[in-house]
């Protein structure tokens, strides 16, 4: 049985200098409190803070990373715990999945998923064994047992966690009853607040984008059938959110492309796409032009804006037709900000309550586009680097890219993006200390003082997210 070794010195400069000051930089910072402006945990999970069912379904079904790697490995979706959309064949039993999981431990040797599984293991659960086939069934049974001590159900493990503010990801039409539940508890001290994710009713080329826009009048009470209405129900259910907590929106488009249309070509785009009439340009051209619109309800009710663009969603077609979306079949692909963000820029860029993170699965654009961006608007805030890219060499390069032009302020501190409710933890960990190990580099160049080092790691680690993401 091989134990999983959590070295205290990980991530950290192996140089002996640099390590030393990375080391006094993390402890100032290791304990801070965990923003996260930007997630995908259920809100049920904390409100019915019931105890987990099973090993396969906490780390391994509901998360991308791990399911995509293991079919990369020839492991069928099934044996994941994935079930087919038509219910033809069922899904393996939970301990079956875990098995599959420790089989192919091998497939993660370097991955960030192997880091933040073995964290999770060893330091949130007390079973720091290293998975393999010989051990799957051990470890499972360990998980189980510490699945049914009270300190390890989700509210126990936030408050451990040192969680401070929690942002989920919901519908526009959603009733956010698990929110408004939380706050109504008098023995919930936590916060979670809901982000309000338009995409699905923004884009007339996505599937049952009618149907959609069709409920969200009916949710806010208004008639969809016409662009105004569609238009004011939009704002009312922002209005929803924000009465519920929330601070930000986010989109997450295939481009970031914008453009500016004048209201009665709005309207008219609108009707055809509601009649099945529209053309792919002038669905586009409404999904630009609906970026656009969600930068102004920006403006006038200061929620902050969020834009993830740049994936290639569902890459495989038979895969997505039998088991979905959101099971790690989403590709990057390259994007350009400079140009298509413009229209927008030009009218909101400069506004005073307009704020706009960006974030990029393109590492290309840090240096040449982003960067600037910042570097020149006050609305602009760089995203850590997110999804493909949160991985401690590619963290490390985006702040090798875009420091010298944006600085650390105009950065949005980490955000874990993570539908795995108990990697937080471990991934703002892993942010905190690629910081510290980057503003090592400044301090031994004599680029930076170490009082100011230890200030810029607490603004990234607390302070930053805070602000920009306005909590």
């Amino acid at each position: 049985m091989a134990r999983i070794d959590l070295h205290a010195d990980r991530l950290l400069p192996a140089e002996p200098a640099r390590r030393a000051v990375a080391r006094r930089l993390y402890e100032e910072v290791r304990e801070l409190p965990i923003v996260s402006p930007h997630g995908h945990v259920d809100p049920v999970l904390l409100q019915q803070d019931r105890p987990f069912d099973n090993p396969a379904a906490l780390f391994v079904t509901p998360d991308h990373y791990v399911t995509r790697m293991l079919h990369a490995h020839g492991v069928p979706l099934p044996e994941l715990g994935i079930p087919r959309r038509d219910g033809e064949g069922g899904v393996a039993d939970p301990r079956q999945t875990w098995r599959r999981l420790c089989e192919r431990w091998d497939a993660f040797r370097g991955t960030p998923s192997r880091y933040w599984l073995e964290a999770e293991l060893a330091q949130v659960f007390d079973v720091p064994i290293r998975p393999s086939a010989a051990d799957a069934d051990l470890i499972y049974d360990r998980l189980m047992e510490r699945f049914a001590l009270p300190e390890y159900r989700p509210r126990a493990l936030f408050e451990r966690f040192g969680v401070e503010v929690l942002a989920t990801t919901d519908d526009p039409c959603g009733d956010l009853s698990a929110h408004r539940s939380l706050r109504e508890d008098p023995s919930w001290k936590g916060r979670v607040v809901p982000t309000f994710r338009a995409d699905a009713y923004l884009d007339p080329s996505l599937p049952g984008w009618t149907a959609r826009v069709e409920e969200l009048g009916s949710v806010a009470g208004l008639d969809t059938t016409i662009y105004s209405g569609y238009v004011e129900a939009l704002e009312a259910r922002r209005a929803f959110f924000k009465a519920h907590g929330a601070t930000a929106t986010d989109q997450g488009p295939p481009d970031a492309g914008t453009i500016i249309l004048a209201p009665s070509e709005a309207a008219r785009l609108f009707a055809r796409a509601l009649q099945g009439t529209a053309t792919p340009e002038e669905r586009r051209a409404f999904r630009q032009h609906m970026l656009c619109e969600m930068a102004r309800m920006s403006c006038d009710d200061g929620l902050v804006m969020q834009l993830h663009p740049g994936v290639l969603r569902n890459h495989h077609p038979p895969t997505w037709r039998d088991f979905g979306t959101d099971i790690g079949a989403d590709i990057p692909v390259a994007i350009e900000f400079t140009r298509a963000l413009q229209p927008l820029l030009d009218l909101y860029g400069t506004h005073p309550n307009f704020r706009i993170v960006l974030f990029t699965l393109d590492e290309t654009t840090w240096s040449r586009e982003l960067a600037p961006l910042a570097g020149f608007y006050p609305s602009v805030y760089l995203g850590a680097p997110w999804w493909f890219l949160d991985t401690p060499d590619a963290m490390l390069r985006f702040r090798a890219a875009v420091t010298d032009t944006a600085g650390f302020a105009k950065t949005s501190g980490f955000v874990d993006d993570t539908r795995a409710f108990c990697s937080i933890p471990v991934r703002h960990d892993t942010a905190r200390r690629i910081d510290c190990a980057y503003l090592s580099r400044l301090v031994v160049e004599h680029r930076l003082d170490e009082e100011e080092a230890v200030e810029t790691a607490r603004d990234l680690a607390h302070r930053l997210p805070r602000e920009v993401f306005r909590f």
